[in-house]
Parts: C-alpha cells; sequence; structure tokens
C-alpha cells in the first residue's frame, strides 16, 4: 500500500510525522518492516486535548439529527474505502483479506446504527405532584478518551467513535501502535463524512506515555477501553482519581457446553471455525469446550477434521484460511501455554507446534487437546490463541458449574436441541452475552459486553449510548 502512510489526526490536521522517533510496525505473516508511524508525545497529547475542549462547546450542542448526518456521512466514506480498509487491517495484523473484508461491513453498521440513535435522543416530562412539571434533557458526558487493542482495529473504534459522536462528545482515540495505517483510514473517513475539526482525533504511541496523560486531565469525563482485564484494573484505579466514567471490554474465558442431544457434527465445525478464526485472537472466541462424555470422542474428532482442513500462510493470499498471530511474543506464549497444556496430562491431538513449511511469520498451528484437566491453566486463563481444549461431563449441571468456575463472564455458549436445556444454559451460565447453538452474538443493534472480570457498560443497542449521556433534571413552577 505504498500511496497510503500512517498519520496522526489533531484538530483538523492529519500529520506524517512529529519531532519524536516513529513507530515501526512490523508484518506478523514475515516478520519485515510493514511501514512506520508518527508517534505521538505529551506535546500531541496537550494540544488534542486543547482541541477537543474546542469542540465540545460546539458539537454538544448540534442538534441529534445533524449529528445523525455526519454519522452516516462517516459510514459511507467508510464504504469507499473497503478495500483499503480490509487490506490494511490484514497487513498490519494478519487476518485473512477475506476475513478482513467482514469487519469494515460490521464498522459500518455502527455508524448507522448510532445515526439513528441520535436522532432519537430526548428525554421526557412527568407531571409533578406539586403543580409544576419535571423535565429530564440528555446531555454529552463530555470528551472522551477510547483505547483499543489490535485484534479488531476498525470495529473496536467504531464501536466507541460512533455512539461518542451521537451523544455529541469528542474523542480521542489511542489505538494499538500495531495498527496505525487501519486507524488512520478510519481517520480519514470520519473528516470526510463531515465530522468537525477536534471531535474525532487519533494519537499513535505507546500506552504508557499517552494513556497517563489522557487520565490525569480532569476535561476527560469518559473512558472506553477494550483490553485486558489487567489494563482495566490499572485504569479503573486511575478514573477514580478524576471519577471519570468507565466502559470496559476486557478479557473472557467463553466456554462452549455440548449437550448429550446436540448436533455434534455440526457443532464441532462450528466450534473449530469461530475457535480457530483471527487465529483464536478474538475476546468471545469459544476456548473451553464441556462435551457431554458419549459425544467426546466424536467432536474431537471433528475438531480435528476441521482445524487440520484450515491452510496456514500469508494473510494477503486468499487460499489463506488462518494467518498467524499478530505479535511474536503472543506467539511465544500461546506456544508455552501448549506445551503446558500437553505437560498437565491433557492429550495433543492435532497442532502444538510452529508450522514446517513457514520460515518466516508469526505461525502456530491450529491446536486441539482431549481430557484436559480442570487445573490446567488453559482452563483458567484466556489462551488468545488457537489452542482448544476439550474436556467432559455427565450432567449438565456439573457442566454449567465448571463453565462458570472463571472469574471471566464475557461470552459462553451451548449446543442443544432441548428447549429445557436451552432455557438453562441462558439462565445459569455466567456472561453478558450466550449463544445457543449459535456464535453470532455480536450485533450493531444488540448490547454487547460482560460481567465481574469481563468488564462493565456495553458496546451496541440501545444501551449503549446511555454510557455517553447525563440525564439533567429541572423542575419547572410556575412564579
Amino acid at each position: 500500500m505504498p500511496d497510503l502512510i500512517p498519520k496522526l489526526l489533531i484538530g483538523g490536521e492529519f500529520r506524517a510525522q512529529t519531532e519524536l522517533e516513529p513507530l515501526r510496525v512490523i508484518n506478523p505473516c514475515t516478520e519485515e518492516l510493514l511501514w512506520t508511524a508518527p508517534r505521538a508525545g505529551p506535546a500531541e497529547v496537550e494540544e488534542a486535548l486543547h482541541q477537543a475542549r474546542a469542540a465540545l462547546k460546539t458539537w454538544s450542542k448540534v442538534h441529534g439529527w445533524e449529528r445523525a448526518k455526519v454519522l452516516r456521512g462517516i459510514a459511507r466514506a467508510m464504504e469507499a474505502r473497503k478495500g483499503a480498509l480490509a487490506s490494511a487491517l490484514s497487513y498490519e495484523i494478519g487476518r485473512p483479506i477475506a476475513q478482513s473484508e467482514g469487519e469494515v461491513l460490521i464498522a459500518i453498521e455502527q455508524f448507522d446504527w448510532f445515526a439513528g440513535e441520535a436522532e432519537r435522543l430526548f428525554g421526557e416530562t412527568i407531571p409533578s405532584r406539586q403543580g409544576g412539571r419535571l423535565a429530564t434533557a440528555l446531555e454529552p458526558v463530555g470528551i472522551v478518551a477510547a483505547f483499543t487493542a489490535w485484534n479488531f482495529p476498525i470495529n473496536l473504534l467504531a464501536r466507541k467513535i460512533a455512539p461518542a459522536l451521537a451523544a455529541g462528545c469528542p474523542i480521542i482515540c489511542r489505538p494499538s501502535e500495531q495498527t496505525p495505517l487501519t486507524s488512520t483510514l478510519i481517520a480519514e473517513a470520519c473528516a470526510e463524512g463531515g465530522a468537525p475539526a477536534g471531535t474525532v482525533q487519533m494519537l499513535f504511541g505507546p500506552a504508557e506515555t499517552i494513556t497517563p496523560l489522557l487520565m490525569a486531565a480532569e476535561e476527560v469525563r469518559k473512558i472506553s477501553l477494550t483490553g485486558s482485564t489487567r489494563v482495566g484494573q490499572m485504569l479503573l484505579a486511575e478514573a477514580a482519581k478524576t471519577v471519570k466514567r468507565c466502559s470496559m471490554e476486557l478479557g473472557g474465558h467463553a466456554p462452549v457446553v455440548i449437550c448429550e442431544d446436540a448436533d455434534v457434527d455440526s457443532a464441532a465445525t462450528l466450534c473449530a471455525l469461530f475457535k480457530f478464526r483471527n487465529a483464536g485472537q478474538v475476546c468471545i472466541a469459544p476456548n473451553r469446550f464441556y462435551v457431554h462424555e458419549s459425544l467426546a470422542e466424536r467432536f474431537a474428532s471433528g475438531m480435528v477434521r476441521a482445524a487440520e482442513a484450515l491452510v496456514l500462510g500469508d494473510s494477503q493470499n486468499r487460499a489463506t484460511t488462518m494467518g498467524p498471530l499478530t505479535l511474536a511474543s503472543q506467539r511465544d506464549r500461546v506456544e508455552a501455554l501448549s506445551a503446558e497444556t500437553e505437560a498437565s496430562g491433557a492429550r495433543r491431538l492435532t497442532g502444538g507446534r510452529r508450522p514446517a513449511n513457514r520460515n518466516k511469520g508469526f505461525h502456530f498451528e491450529p491446536t486441539v487437546f482431549s481430557d484436559v484437566p480442570d487445573d490446567a491453566r488453559i482452563m483458567r486463563d484466556e489462551p488468545f490463541g488457537p489452542l482448544a481444549p476439550i474436556a467432559t461431563f455427565r450432567t449438565l449441571d456439573d457442566a454449567i458449574e465448571r463453565a462458570n468456575s472463571t472469574p471471566y463472564g464475557l461470552a459462553a455458549y451451548g449446543f442443544t436441541a432441548s428447549q429445557r436445556s436451552a432455557e438453562a444454559l441462558s439462565a445459569e451460565l455466567k456472561a453478558g452475552m450466550v449463544g445457543v447453538n449459535t456464535f453470532m452474538i455480536a450485533h450493531a443493534e444488540a448490547p454487547f459486553g460482560g460481567v465481574d472480570h469481563s468488564g462493565m457498560g456495553r458496546e451496541g443497542g440501545r444501551q449503549a449510548i446511555q454510557d455517553y449521556l447525563n440525564v439533567k433534571l429541572t423542575h419547572f413552577m410556575a412564579a
């Protein structure tokens, strides 16, 4: 992509360089330099805050219907950049190009959905017992700081930018340093779509440089993070110092319960498809497979067949169905966890090593384990990679208890032909989102988020925009 370069967006100005040493972005498929990106420092953060303060004064007063026009303009500008966005994402994180195109489409839906939400922002009038009237008004919470991970670099930004703009809030984004070109293209779509200067800003740089400055700023009234539980805990502690509102989409460790009456062949195929999507680097990926003992061998065989049918390769090759891990450190972590899982007594059925035919890139084979003990670390800690551990159960109550044994509660899944079992899974699995006979739980029109150590707040649906709004009550009485 020689004609495109990463740029900061501060105010209404795109900047291809700063006085600081540029960031280096490595291609996870080849381990070669993709491009460099401008690094923001304290001066750029302070300028972005200044621009956001100015933008808040005007953008917060724009009518919701007018804000909706801007959001739809951004959606159309992103549509015009579909190919470039998908290609940049595929290069920067190593996801196969065909799968990258789908993320662009679901991100566009976020802007279209929140355009409608902007048009529906109004308060209510309540009759006063004292003879007057009680009126509520919805007001933007203020400047928002957004922090996003690299695994879904388009949709994660869209989930934060769209509701912020819809509510009337300027937003300063600090995306992952691994995805600066993808983020630049989103910023360009925002500018082209009509977002006024200062309402959307993009800063690249190490978290230890940018994040503390945004967290310390009193004028930043809300933060939204997609990241690990560890980082979420750190930011919550910092947010308390200035009483910032927080939305946190944190780590998960999703269980899957395969009931005795499930269509086991269909379940195995779907589980493999979603487990190894994005090389397992998905916060809602199915991670712990609890299979009824009568189906375990057949399920495991289906998972192995699907895993071994995957084509590992370069993300730009349309024949590739699974790319590498995005970072060398992530590949090394997955490799160590795979070896530890086998040492714990689990049986490795396939995978478990770097592919012999890939000399470059952060590749790791899709791996399936059976007979995994409950005390193995892989059953407690999110692998965030292509490792699929299978354990067996006898009763549904036992499966649900073990599925709920971690402090995480982002997503959970179950497969059954019984409505009674489906209702039990929905009611008893500890998660913000449950999929029964499906993994499709992320929609623009539905709330997305977790409970317990997986976070707080929701992205998507009618609930999401409330996190970006204050409710003001006025009691009017006649003079």
